[in-house]
């Protein structure tokens, strides 16, 4: 199994490189890389014992992988070979697709490291390669949305770096489980650099404006792949250190809760799309020991959703309302918002009620609103009438959507103890709630969203106050 995983991390980045030799084969390799994860990620969820790889053992460098890894692996799988298949008739170049792999080989890489200093590397591989994609188009407005998210990237990643070296001085290694011993400076630094990676809010206010104003595949491969890589290193310190998990629970229930609030006022589908991502990262790291299935869930729904959303004739909800979407995506559309709202049946009621089984007392209230709030965002979109609208839609379009529904039908079966009558009960006042909230209130209330917070200063701005933040958590902890 080692050399195995030597392969698979090295496969994703060899593909990429060949496509540069071989153009024409250009969308084979890249389903390649893909499936190769794929295969590797479904025979480590049947290894009964995790995989260890230690690569420079004095200075901690290292890899584990175990059932957890597993979750986020497929999901990263899935996902690219969906945006590959919805890609498949397009026009983009070689360089489009060999970025695509080099996203997809830094999570690899991301997911696998146990150390800061090869965690350091992959993040900073994978916003370059992210970054790229997101300007492919070269207009004004998308280059200045990607500059603004390499930018917030790199600064929070000098934070981390500093965090990492104070590791290593109180440990002399660079592995996670020194972070138990080192300052608690130390532990601040690192958790700002990994929150403002993954897209917590407020440290990730950098999402919805990237999210939204990228490409429909490139956004998302960003909300089911991209701003995974830092959460799962997130949850391993929490279930490490015992001084973490309590941050982590709690930055949780906070970005599970204000995320919703805002998603629940946007207009813009794509924006309540990334605003929901905001949220949904919340319930991945609201219960560490089982936030792999619901970023497996969340993933596969994101990606069909924002695939979908660039099909729609417009992007305006209220444009939508009125005019329809058209018949041919009303059925996939319905299925992943029923998802995402925890409709039994559907992966997301098995994470849902994973998720809340696995919550401290304290956090109840607080996801339990919520994923109502989850409810009330998704059943504006849930109730879009469907006409017979002409819309273009290619045989890789539909292999996409097979790849992401395919794999919710089968992550429904991961976790079949949630099918129980109390579990059921639950979720449907859930979900009753969360639309009454729509119609009652939401629906007939027009909020204008605060948008200053997103300007580059404030992004940048809420990292120092978001430090002192964190450090007197952790020290109080």
């Amino acid at each position: 199994m080692a050399h195995l995983t030597i392969v698979w991390i090295a496969s994703a980045f060899c593909w990429g490189f060949l496509i540069y030799l071989l153009p024409r084969l250009t969308r084979l390799l890249a389903l390649l890389g893909g499936v190769g994860s794929l295969g590797y990620g479904l025979v480590l969820a049947g290894q009964a014992e995790p995989v260890r790889l230690r690569l420079l053992d004095h200075f901690g460098v290292s890899l584990f992988l175990d059932g957890l890894t597993s979750f986020f692996i497929i999901t990263n799988a899935l996902v690219t070979l969906a945006v590959i298949f919805a890609l498949w008739e397009s026009e983009k170049s070689p360089f489009f697709f060999a970025q695509v792999l080099m996203v997809h080989g830094s999570v690899n890489v991301a997911l696998a490291s146990t150390d800061w200093l090869s965690l350091y590397v992959a993040l900073e591989v994978l916003s370059i390669a992210a970054f790229l994609l997101v300007v492919y188009p070269r207009g004004e407005r998308v280059i200045w949305v990607g500059l603004r998210y390499l930018l917030v990237s790199n600064v929070a990643m000098l934070f981390y770096l500093v965090g990492a070296v104070l590791v290593y001085e109180s440990h002399h290694s660079f592995d996670f489980v020194g972070l138990g011993e080192a300052p608690p400076e130390a532990m601040a630094l690192l958790l700002l650099g990994l929150l403002v990676k993954g897209g917590v809010f407020p440290l990730g206010l950098w999402l919805p404006m990237t999210h939204g104003e990228a490409e429909a595949p490139v956004s998302a491969l960003l909300s089911g792949v991209v701003v995974k890589a830092p959460l799962l290193p997130l949850i391993r310190c929490a279930l490490l250190v015992p001084q973490v998990e309590p941050v982590v629970r709690l930055v949780g229930v906070g970005t599970a809760v204000l995320g919703v609030l805002y998603g629940m006022f946007a207009q813009d589908t794509k924006r309540v799309l990334a605003w929901s991502t905001t949220s949904q990262v919340g319930f991945i790291l609201a219960a560490p020991e089982v936030g792999g299935f619901y970023a497996l869930a969340h993933g596969l729904v994101k990606a069909a959703l924002f695939l979908l959303a660039g099909q729609l004739p417009s992007r305006r909800l209220a444009v939508l309302q009125q005019e329809g979407m058209p018949r041919a995506l009303g059925i996939p559309w319905t299925l992943a918002c029923c998802s995402m709202a925890g409709f039994p049946l559907l992966a997301g009621f098995g994470a849902k009620v994973l998720t809340m089984q696995h919550l401290l007392p304290w956090q109840v209230w607080g996801m339990t609103g919520a994923a109502v709030g989850t409810a009330t965002i998704y059943a504006g979109a849930f109730l879009l009438p469907w006409k017979p609208l002409a819309v273009p839609l290619t045989a890789g379009f539909w292999a996409a959507m097979g790849v992401l529904l395919g794999g919710l039908a089968v992550a429904n079966g991961v976790y079949d103890e949630a099918f129980t009558w109390e579990s059921v009960w639950k979720s449907l006042v859930i979900i009753a709630c969360g639309w009454g909230l729509y119609w009652g209130a939401v629906r007939r209330v027009g909020v204008r969203l605060p948008l200053g917070l997103e300007r580059l200063e404030h992004l940048l701005g809420m990292m120092s106050v978001g430090l002192v933040v964190l450090f007197w958590l952790v020290w109080s902890w």
